[in-house]
């Protein structure tokens, strides 16, 4: 399975969107500081994932999320009692 997933940062609260295809390991590492973008913003908590059998559709969710506004706020409308 492939992963693209959700972090919010508990020390500025700011959100990040990634893809894995091992999320436990994942998050670990974001959480241990072992990803260069995210290590200052430490620690995490997974706030949501979606699960793909297919690495394209994943890999096309992810980038979907990061460059389209539109579909970032319709997953934030989704899951508003999860962000606060």
């Amino acid at each position: 399975m492939f992963y693209v997933y959700l972090l919010k940062s508990n020390r500025d609260n700011n959100l990040y969107i990634g893809f894995t295809n091992d999320l436990q390991r994942r998050v670990q590492e974001h959480n241990g500081g072992l990803v260069p973008s995210t290590k200052s913003r430490i620690p995490f908590e997974l706030i949501y994932c979606e699960g793909y059998k297919a690495e394209k559709d994943a890999r096309h969710r992810e980038v979907n999320l990061k460059l389209r506004s539109r579909a970032f706020a319709q997953l934030r409308k989704r899951i508003t009692v999860s962000l606060s």
